[in-house]
């Protein structure tokens, strides 16, 4: 893809602290609604997911903050998945306020869960991929 996927928000009022920009945790907030965006227009539901037995879980997040975000400001939040052929995977991720001032930068790293097994898969792309209507939006 020579874009990465992106989903587009309206930063509310009640997301902000007491010095009026959003609260450190809505940024993990905001970049969980991005990835599950994705899987949603790759055609990957939690339904799905747990219909096949497995759950994604977030086993690391680093957050970058680069500049304040502000009540009312429109911003996009951009998701890319890298494989390694790994059990784990990571998720990169940028918040950019419209006119291309970046926000924040997330890096993730995270598996997929065998619910009967409460281990991680072994091919967690594979198992994506297997599920995914759209597997171009996960980078194939």
């Amino acid at each position: 893809m020579s874009e990465p996927f992106s989903v587009r928000v309206t930063v509310r009022g009640y997301e902000t602290d007491t010095q009026g920009h959003v609260n450190q945790a809505v940024y993990v907030n905001y970049a969980e609604h991005a990835r599950w965006s994705l899987l949603t227009a790759a055609g990957i539901t939690q339904a799905r997911l747990l219909g096949h037995g497995v759950g994604p879980v977030a086993l690391e997040t680093t957050i970058r903050y680069r500049r304040e975000l502000l009540a009312g400001d429109e911003i996009d939040i951009t998701c890319v998945f890298e494989w390694d052929g790994g059990k784990t995977f990571r998720i990169l991720q940028e918040i950019r306020r419209t006119d291309g001032t970046v926000a924040a930068e997330i890096t993730a790293v995270a598996g997929l869960l065998d619910l009967a097994e409460r281990r991680l898969v072994a091919d967690p792309g594979g198992v994506f991929k297997h599920l995914a209507a759209e597997p171009a939006l996960f980078g194939w």
